[in-house]
């Protein structure tokens, strides 16, 4: 079966990344872990903050990746414990955020079980730009020659 493409209009040109931008996301949209939260916090500032309760620091990473923010967690299990019941499990988790050109990440903290991340939006200048327009010189008519032309 086929996809539809949203963008096979001849009038939206250079939009291929923007669609593979949108595969990935409806990609990861799935997973729920763990939880998180994005608010604003500035005029151009931004924070992800994710529940990542039973990580220490060095379990955490924080990369940019191919203009994504993955946040990656990964405990090891300890086997000298003895669990009667187990219901907060070591687990791992990838977490992806897709960043608009320009975002930039400036630092990540983890406090009382929330890693927070933060972010820059810069103010983005509305860009005109001017294109000259050349014109050809006019080309002569040619000269035919030979029979043909008797």
């Amino acid at each position: 079966m086929s996809r539809l493409s949203l963008f096979n209009s001849p009038l939206l040109l250079g939009f291929d990344e923007f669609e593979r931008t949108l595969d990935r996301i409806s990609k990861a949209a799935g997973d729920g872990y763990p939880p998180y939260n994005v608010e604003q916090v500035g005029e151009h500032r931004l924070r992800i903050t994710l529940a990542v309760a039973g990580f220490q620091p060095d379990e955490l990473s924080v990369q940019i990746e191919d203009k994504q923010l993955v946040i990656r967690g990964k405990q090891s299990d300890d086997q000298e414990r003895i669990y009667l019941h187990r219901g907060i499990a070591a687990r791992q988790f990838q977490r992806n955020f897709v960043l608009a050109e320009g975002i930039e990440v400036t630092g990540a903290t983890l406090d009382s079980g929330l890693l927070h991340v933060e972010l820059l939006r810069p103010l983005s200048e509305p860009e005109v730009k001017t294109i000259e327009i050349k014109s050809n010189p006019k080309t002569k008519p040619q000269t035919i020659t030979g029979k043909a032309a008797e």
